[in-house]
C-alpha cells in the first residue's frame, strides 16, 4: 500500500507539472470561498453596526405612546416606576411646533420630557446641560436642528421661540433659553422614531401648562438590562391593560388597548431579519460559485485522468493497487480545494476588512463561520474527486497501456 506521504509528493508533482491549468482550476474555488466568507462577514458587520445604532438611541429602552388624549397621568408613571426591572422612566409629551431662531422659523418636534429622560434615552451632551425638573423655559436642543436646521448655528444660551398650537385652537408663542445641545448620536440608517438629534426638549411641566393639560402622551422606560427588556415590557403593558380596564381575555390582543408599545428587543429583531436575509441572499449567490467550482475541479480531474491513462497501466502492473489510484486522485483533488480554499479564505477577509473600512463598520469576523466555509471548500474538492479518481482505480491496466 502506497504511504500517504507518497501520495502527496506524487500528487504535488502533478499540479506543479500544470501549473497553468491548475491555478485555473483552482480560481473557482477561490472566488466562490471568498464570496461566502465576505459575504457572511459583512453580514456580521452590518448587525454589530445596527445593534450600535440602536443602542445608541436608548439603552435597554422600552416605548409606550397613547392612541389617544387622556390616558395617561401621573398614576401611570407612578405605576411604570414601581415596575421590576424599571430603573428609569420619563413622561413624554410631543408636539410639532413652529420654532423661530432670530428671522428663521421651522416646523420641529417639541417633546417635553422630565430629567430622567437624559439617563433612560442614552443622551450625551455636545454642549450645556440637559433639562433638571425645577426648569421651566429651558429648552435642549437635537444636534441637527442646533448645527443643520436654521441659517445660523444656535449656541447655549440663545433665545429661541416656540409656538404651540392648543387643543382648543387657540396659539401660544414662548421663549426658551437655549440649555444644551446634544451629541449626534449618527443613527443614520436606524430610525426608531425616538431620535434625539431632529428634536427639542422642554419640561414636561412646563408644556403641560403651555397647553393646558394634565396627561402625557406616552411613556420612554430604562429597564435593567437587555436580558430582562422583554419581560419587563410584558409586565408593563399587563399593569397598565389592567389599570386602563383591559379586560384580562383581551391582554393579548393589541387592537383593545389604548396605547401602542414597543422596546429594544424589537427594534434589533426587526433590523437583524433584514440584515440576516439580504447575508443569506448574498451567501446563496456565492454558494453557486463554489459549486460551479467544484465542477471545474471535476471536469480537470477526468481530462488529467484520460491523460494519464498509460500511467495508470504502469502503476498497476508495477503493483499500484485498485485503493492506491483511488487515494492518489482523491488527495490531488483535495489539494487543489484546499490551495482555493486557503487563498479564498485571505482573499475573503481582506475584502470584507476593505468593504468594512469604506462603509465605517465594525470589523466582525465570524470565526466558526469562516472554518466551516473553508472546511466546505475541502469537502467540495474531495466530492468533486470521487468519480474521476473512481474511473482512474477501476481501470484494466491491458486496456491502459493500448490507450493512444
Amino acid at each position: 500500500m502506497i504511504s500517504l506521504r507518497r501520495s502527496v509528493d506524487i500528487s504535488t508533482g502533478s499540479i506543479r507539472s500544470s501549473k497553468m491549468r491548475s491555478a485555473l482550476t483552482t480560481l473557482g474555488i477561490i472566488i466562490g470561498v471568498a464570496a461566502v466568507i465576505a459575504n457572511v462577514s459583512l453580514g456580521a458587520s452590518f448587525n454589530q453596526f445596527f445593534n450600535d445604532e440602536i443602542g445608541a438611541v436608548g439603552s435597554t429602552f422600552i416605548v409606550i405612546y397613547s392612541q389617544g388624549v387622556n390616558v395617561f397621568f401621573d398614576k401611570e408613571l407612578d405605576l411604570i416606576k414601581n415596575t421590576p426591572g424599571v430603573v428609569g422612566v420619563s413622561p413624554i409629551n410631543q408636539q410639532m411646533a413652529k420654532v423661530t431662531y432670530l428671522s428663521t422659523s421651522r416646523q420641529i418636534d417639541i417633546q417635553g420630557v422630565t430629567g430622567d429622560y437624559e439617563e433612560v434615552a442614552n443622551l450625551k451632551m455636545d454642549a450645556g446641560n440637559f433639562l433638571e425638573d425645577k426648569d421651566q423655559f429651558v429648552a435642549v436642543l437635537g444636534y441637527e436642528v442646533a448645527y443643520e436646521k436654521f441659517d445660523k448655528k444656535i449656541s447655549v444660551k440663545n433665545p429661541i421661540e416656540i409656538t404651540f398650537r392648543r387643543e382648543d385652537g387657540g396659539v401660544v408663542t414662548q421663549k426658551f433659553i437655549v440649555k444644551g445641545i446634544i451629541q449626534d448620536p449618527n443613527t443614520a440608517f436606524v430610525q426608531t422614531g425616538v431620535e434625539s438629534e431632529v428634536r427639542v426638549f422642554i419640561p414636561v411641566a412646563t408644556m403641560n401648562q403651555i397647553l393646558g393639560t394634565d396627561d402625557y402622551g406616552g411613556f420612554f422606560v430604562k429597564a435593567s438590562s437587555l436580558d430582562t427588556v422583554r419581560e419587563t415590557a410584558d409586565e408593563i403593558d399587563e399593569r397598565l391593560a389592567r389599570n386602563l380596564g383591559v379586560p384580562s381575555r383581551e391582554l393579548e390582543n393589541d387592537d383593545t388597548k389604548p396605547y401602542v408599545m414597543f422596546d429594544q428587543l424589537d427594534a434589533l429583531e426587526q433590523t437583524n431579519q433584514v440584515s440576516t436575509g439580504l447575508t443569506s441572499l448574498l451567501t446563496s449567490v456565492a454558494l453557486i460559485s463554489l459549486i460551479v467550482g467544484s465542477i471545474g475541479i471535476m471536469n480537470i480531474m477526468l481530462v488529467t485522468v484520460t491523460e494519464r491513462t498509460r500511467e495508470i497501466g504502469l502503476m498497476k502492473s508495477l503493483g499500484y493497487t485498485r485503493r492506491d489510484i483511488l487515494t492518489l486522485f482523491l488527495i490531488e483533488s483535495t489539494m487543489l480545494s484546499l490551495i482555493g480554499g486557503i487563498c479564498g479564505t485571505v482573499l475573503g477577509i481582506s475584502v470584507a476588512f476593505i468593504a468594512n473600512y469604506f462603509l465605517d463598520l465594525p470589523n466582525v469576523f465570524p470565526v466558526n463561520q469562516i472554518i466551516t466555509g473553508f472546511i466546505v471548500s475541502i469537502l467540495v474538492g474531495l466530492a468533486a474527486g470521487i468519480y474521476p479518481a473512481n474511473k482512474a482505480a477501476r481501470m484494466d491496466p491491458v486496456e491502459a497501456f493500448r490507450h493512444e
